[in-house]
């Protein structure tokens, strides 16, 4: 019996339609957003990430936990199988998640379970290939006998690049990216995405928040045709369009706002111009955090207004510490 852990409703829903044999788990989780601190597990890591889904994503708390228990007696029950395959993509989005799994199986004792990978950036006949999601489940059957066999070196990596990624100090992220990561070939470029992420010392927004006010910037936008703007700019993220609404929310909902939103508070309806102040920040004429502060998690890292802050050097390319002043 063979277990397939995709990343997602969508591709777990074509393979289950495809003739790939074995059961097709969806693993929803998006550990690109929210605490992912390294010293925490157990229960309490499920109740600080179930907490933090249940705000972002408007959902039950309880709904939340359950649905994170799911997850982990499934991880723990993959001895049961034959082989488990993994079937992830390039994005951020997507390496986060795999580190995580392959971390949590390098932990474990599997047995005779046999673990396997798929993880690809492209395929044949699809242009400006972004996901797994894209594919029919003839075109998804076909990566199956390519899949490849898990090696020690690719759990080692993984180990460290979880241990970096939940680290409080994101100059470990900084320093994996410079050893030989060839073993997991599309991390390093995912992770130095992740480190874009952190505020710049220019105008205290990272690359995601930055990108959205440029593509505002011409005039009034549809937030379906900003979501597919940055996708197209910004593949390497892989978000999807809640995580790209949270990040335009944050400039909205913030006490000194960078954009304003109207026509409705979801997605599909919503559509967000630039204030005067948002202009400003764009231009590097004011920063979004000395104006309104800050209260996030980056992987391992916490950013507040309550203790010095790492932020995005854009010119040098590095994680700089800085004081709130």
């Amino acid at each position: 019996m063979v277990l397939h852990i995709h990343n997602g409703d969508a591709t777990a829903d074509v393979a289950k339609q495809s003739p790939i044999p074995g059961e097709h788990f969806a693993w929803r989780e998006a550990l690109i957003e929210g605490p992912t601190p390294g010293n925490v597990t157990g229960t309490e890591w499920r109740r600080r990430r179930a907490q933090h889904l249940a705000n972002a994503y408007k959902v039950e708390l309880e709904e939340s936990e359950q649905e994170l228990l799911k997850q982990e007696e499934k991880l723990e029950s993959s001895s049961d199988y034959d082989e488990v395959v993994l079937w992830f993509e390039h994005d951020l989005f997507c390496q986060i998640n795999m580190i995580y799994l392959l971390y949590r199986f390098s932990r474990q004792e599997l047995g005779q379970t046999r673990l396997s990978l798929v993880c690809i950036n492209s395929f044949a006949g699809k242009e400006n290939f972004r996901g797994l999601g894209e594919l029919n489940a003839d075109e998804l059957a076909s990566l199956f006998p390519a899949r490849e066999q898990v090696t020690p070196e690719q759990l080692d990596l993984s180990r460290r690049a979880w241990a970096a990624y939940s680290s409080p100090d994101p100059r470990d992220v900084q320093t994996l990216i410079q050893t030989d990561n060839s073993a997991l070939p599309f991390l390093s470029a995912a992770l130095k995405a992740h480190l874009r992420r952190f505020p710049s010392t220019r105008n205290g927004l990272g690359l995601i928040e930055n990108r959205g006010l440029q593509f505002i910037g011409s005039g009034p936008k549809r937030f379906q045709d900003l979501f597919s703007n940055f996708s197209e700019a910004e593949p390497i993220y892989g978000l999807g369009d809640a995580q790209f609404w949270l990040s335009l929310q944050r400039l909205t909902e913030a006490n000194q706002p960078l954009l304003r939103r109207n026509g409705g508070n979801t997605p599909p309806d919503a559509t967000f111009e630039m204030t005067a102040l948002g202009e400003a920040v764009l231009k590097g004429k004011g920063d979004f955090v000395l104006l309104n502060g800050i209260d996030r998690w980056l992987g391992g890292v916490y950013l507040s207004d309550e203790r010095n802050l790492w932020r995005w050097d854009e010119a040098s390319e590095r994680v700089v510490l800085t004081r709130n002043n």
